[in-house]
């Protein structure tokens, strides 16, 4: 298995710990809240990963340009945006229609790397994008009524509306990341994939503690006091967060973002598993057969 891949699968799995914090954060705080907790307290340790990179391993640091800032500003704002709409979800009675929308993000990045940069990817991958975002829908929308009406129903609804804006912004912010990264390699004696990925993250991760941190200065103090009371579990979601971010990084410098993304739809049975093990829920035939088209949409990826 290659690199990317085995990064990609542990990222999912992070991601997996850090959605669940991030519900637990949102019934303490608003959504603003919870937004800034996976960013602000992210730094020290996307700083730190940074520190060992540099004086720990002897890496050097890169130059930043041009292209880079813009890239990493643009990715900065997307992910703020893709966030707080998604944590916003949770909101809503039926945020899981919702999610499943944001899901779409594997396909939407796909489609704005060809539209932006000409990126192609093959016919096997495509139909791995398709397959495992079906898969992922099927989980999601797999305890509510499915009818024709109902589907019809959910994909005008709010909720869908939101999830389709979240996976936008997220595609958006993958495909940014990864310029940003790529911009860097020519200022390294050679590319470096982990040092490109770790410099990348921290200036990103500090544009958007700032600008969330000046925002609530500015429009919720309280915000900030709530924030401030939960720094226990607002720690965890850092760690977890910027851990996941920082295998997100080097993935998406290594390989396409669609594909990255695509691969990362493994998240899903991560939080499947979840479920059926550790609270016991019962599964229905919609979440099985959801399950198995993201392991065959895992599995196309893998063998492509």
């Amino acid at each position: 298995m290659e690199v990317w891949a085995v990064i990609t699968f542990a990222s999912a799995f992070l991601q997996n710990m850090r959605s669940a914090l991030q519900k637990h954060l949102k019934g303490r705080m608003g959504t603003t809240g919870a937004t800034f907790a996976r960013f602000g307290y992210g730094v020290p340790f996307a700083v730190a990963y940074l520190a060992i990179l540099h004086y720990g391993l002897d890496r050097p640091l890169p130059v930043m340009n041009g292209p880079f800032w813009f890239w990493a500003t643009v990715g900065a704002f997307a992910q703020i945006a893709a966030t707080f709409l998604l944590v916003h979800l949770f909101s809503f009675r039926n945020f899981a229609v919702g999610t499943a929308y944001s899901r779409t993000e594997p396909a939407q990045a796909a489609l704005i790397a060809l539209v932006l940069f000409g990126e192609k990817i093959t016919l096997p991958v495509i139909m791995a994008i398709v397959i495992s975002v079906v898969g992922v829908m099927l989980i999601s929308v797999a305890r509510t009524a499915i009818t024709p009406k109902a589907l019809l129903t959910s994909v005008l609804s709010r909720t869908a509306q939101i999830g389709l804006m979240s996976g936008l912004f997220f595609g958006v912010s993958g495909i940014s990341y990864r310029q940003a990264s790529l911009a860097l390699a020519p200022s390294l004696p050679q590319p470096d994939a982990v040092m490109q990925a770790g410099f990348t993250l921290v200036v990103v991760i500090l544009i958007q503690t700032i600008s969330m941190l000046a925002w609530m200065l500015l429009r919720d103090r309280q915000e900030l006091g709530r924030v401030a009371a939960a720094w226990r579990i607002a720690t965890l979601v850092g760690f977890v967060g910027a851990t996941a971010s920082f295998g997100w990084f080097i993935a998406m410098t290594l390989q396409q973002v669609a594909v990255v993304k695509a691969l990362a739809q493994v998240e899903m049975l991560f939080t499947f598993a979840s479920s059926v093990f550790v609270f016991k829920e019962k599964i229905n035939g919609f979440e099985i057969a959801g399950c198995l088209l993201i392991v065959l949409g895992v599995l196309l990826l893998l063998v492509t």
